[in-house]
C-alpha cells in the first residue's frame, strides 16, 4: 500500500523540478501562484496536503500539464 506522504513528497518534488526548469525562485513561484513562500516550501517538502483543485491551480499558473505533476515516483528510503 502506498503511503500518502510519499505521494505528497513526489508531487512536491515534481513542482520543484518544474520550478527550477523555469528558473523561478520560490518567491517568484509563490508570487505567480498567489500564495506565501512558506506554502511553496511546504509543498516542495511534501508537508502540505494539497487538494486536487490546488494542484490544478498551481500547475496552470506555470503552464505545466497536471499529469506531469502527478507522475508519482517511488520514494527512496
Amino acid at each position: 500500500m502506498t503511503d500518502y506522504k510519499d505521494i505528497l513528497k513526489s508531487i512536491g518534488m515534481n513542482f520543484r523540478i518544474e520550478r527550477i526548469k523555469l528558473n523561478l525562485s520560490q518567491e517568484k513561484f509563490a508570487e505567480r501562484v498567489g500564495v506565501h513562500t512558506n506554502y511553496i516550501g511546504k509543498i516542495e517538502r511534501g508537508e502540505q496536503n494539497l487538494t486536487v483543485k490546488k494542484i490544478v491551480q498551481i500547475a496552470d499558473s506555470i503552464n505545466i500539464p497536471v499529469d506531469k505533476i502527478l507522475n508519482i515516483r517511488k520514494a527512496e528510503k
